[in-house]
Formats: structure tokens, sequence, C-alpha cells
């Protein structure tokens, strides 16, 4: 069983070292656009404009590749933890959720800028986003309100948590 534990362990920090690399690789990308946008060649401001929405567009993107192996690392290498109670659920699949709705909204509002003034017939599409962004974020919140119950069958996961918290950072 430990050398299972290792190949995991390995396979996790494999993952890690491949979200870091694409979140560098897109804030590089990003970096690149927003010159770009700023050099003489770019002729009208309208294209300057969707330059650099296309920059927030490749940030969120890294940001959430970032957020994901900071995750991983914090909650599989450092904690180790084997989710399996409500606790350790709400708390890793939060970390998740948070980054999800907030890089959908960000790319909502990102993809409406865009639309409106290219081709409105498709903001419909971005109006999806939003709405399945509003989704997951309604299903989150009632998941962690019917999963308050299952935690207070056992506060003591709660008060393991928390001393995790404070041994990690």
């Amino acid at each position: 069983m430990k050398a299972f534990e290792k190949v995991f362990l390995i396979g996790h920090v494999a993952v890690i070292a491949l979200f870091v690399l694409c979140g560098v690789g897109l804030m590089w990308m990003a970096g690149a656009e927003l010159l770009h946008a700023f050099q003489q060649d770019v002729e009208n401001t309208r294209a300057r404009f969707n330059l650099v929405l296309e920059c927030i567009g490749l940030l969120t993107i890294a940001l959430v590749s970032m957020e994901l192996a900071q995750t991983i690392f914090e909650e599989e290498v450092m904690r180790d933890v084997k989710v399996s109670g409500p606790t350790r659920v709400r708390r890793y699949l939060s970390r998740f959720m948070v980054v999800v709705v907030i890089a959908l909204s960000i790319e909502t509002l990102v993809m409406t800028f865009e639309l409106v003034h290219e081709d409105p017939s498709k903001l419909p599409y971005a109006g999806a986003i939003g709405l399945a962004a509003a989704a997951l974020l309604i299903a989150w919140g009632v998941f962690v309100k019917l999963n308050c119950a299952a935690e207070a069958l056992e506060p003591e996961a709660m008060e393991d948590a928390k001393r995790e918290d404070d041994e990690v950072e």
C-alpha cells in the first residue's frame, strides 16, 4: 500500500507541476498580448480594447490553473487529506467551486464586452455561460447548506481541519 501512496503522490506532484506550467505559460501569453495592445501597429482603440480583453481572459484561466495547483498541493501533498468526511468534502469542493465560479463569471463579462461590439447575435452564448455560473453558485450553496447538518454529526472533524490550517500556514 505504501508503494501506491508514493505513486499517487508522484502523480499529484506531476499534475501540480503541469498546472503551474500552464498558468505561467498563459501569464506569458497575456503579457505578450498586453504589450501588443500598446504598440503603434494596433490602429484603433477597439482593436486595443479587444487585445486587453483577451489578456484578461488568459489571466483568468491562468489564475484558475494556479489556484487548482495550490489546492491540490495543500490538500493532497501537504495535508495528505483523504476526502471521506462531510467537512473534508465541503472544504475540498468549495476550494474548486470558488475558482470555477469566479472564472466563469469573469469569462462571461469579457465575452459580453467582446460580443456587444463584434457579434451581438452571439450574446445568448455569453448569457448561457453566466447562467451556468449562477447555477453552479446556487448548487454549491445548497450543497453547503445541506452539508451543515452532516458536519454537526462530527464536530471534531472541523477542529481537526482548523488545526491543519494553522499547521499549513
